[in-house]
């Protein structure tokens, strides 16, 4: 995927400032770099279930995360317990898991979802 598609993703997911986003499948953090950008306040959480995918993100976004602003983690959606944290946005590009959408990854997301929040979902095939 390009980053122009990204970017386009990322401008439909309509990040505002003070906005708290989980990010599911951030792969090398290219779609969190445009989200960080767009963050003053908010702050981004960027799941992947690589390690390797996890490291590369946050070399790309170092300086997100020295803001404060990010924090990249390993861990699999399906398993992730965030206790009662919630998010404005909820963003997923090419995330296996949402292939069927609405369906079963709909449920998962929404138990982070906060009141007037957004889920989007994106799968095309590489």
């Amino acid at each position: 995927m390009t980053s122009d598609r990204l970017a386009a993703i990322v401008r439909d997911l309509m990040v505002e400032p003070h906005h708290r986003v989980l990010e599911i499948g951030c792969g090398h953090g290219v779609a969190a770099t445009y989200i960080c950008q767009q963050l003053q306040t908010g702050h981004l959480l960027a799941i992947d279930r690589s390690a390797t995918m996890i490291e590369a993100a946050r070399r790309r976004n170092a300086a997100f995360i020295t803001a404060g602003l990010a924090t990249f983690q390993v861990g699999d959606f399906e398993t992730l317990e965030l206790g009662e944290q919630r998010f404005d946005r909820i963003l997923a590009v090419r995330v296996r898991l949402f292939h069927d959408w609405p369906g079963p990854a709909r449920e998962l997301a929404e138990r982070w979802l906060a009141p007037g929040g957004r889920i989007l979902a994106v799968y095309d095939e590489p």
